[in-house]
């Protein structure tokens, strides 16, 4: 029961994000480019919900499923951070696709997915090598 409900979230969220143009590889483009202020809007958005999506779970003190008390870990910024963010977005600027949507990439047609699916899957297999000797 819960895969069907997760499977039909999982089609609502790849058709908002194909309806709001958040897949668009010309959308990416123009935010790399400084052109349109769509892609800014949509990424502060989710930033100020997720912000406050934490804080409510912190201040109602939320289980999981299990009844395990959730607890949200302070994570440090260092310089892997902002190394793995620089190459995340050249990647993200490169093929004009971010992870996230790749499926939803997928389920509108758009062939190009395949490139960016296998970069983020041999970004992952190398990562997996190389993650006990990148800086923390």
């Amino acid at each position: 029961m819960i895969s069907i409900v997760v499977l039909l979230l999982g089609i609502l969220f790849g058709a908002i994000l194909t309806n709001g143009e958040i897949i668009s590889w010309f959308r990416i483009q123009e935010m790399f480019r400084f052109d349109a202020f769509h892609m800014y809007g949509v990424i502060g958005s989710a930033i100020f919900v997720g912000a406050l999506s934490m804080q409510v779970i912190k201040w109602l003190h939320v289980r999981s499923m299990t009844g395990e008390q959730v607890v949200i870990e302070r994570k440090e910024m260092g310089k892997g951070t902002v190394i793995g963010g620089l190459i995340f977005g050249a990647g993200w600027a490169l093929t004009g696709a971010c992870p996230g949507p790749l499926y939803a990439l997928a389920g509108s047609g758009y062939a190009g997915f395949v490139i960016a699916l296998l970069s983020a899957i041999g970004g992952a297999l190398v990562y997996g090598l190389v993650s006990e000797r990148l800086p923390r």
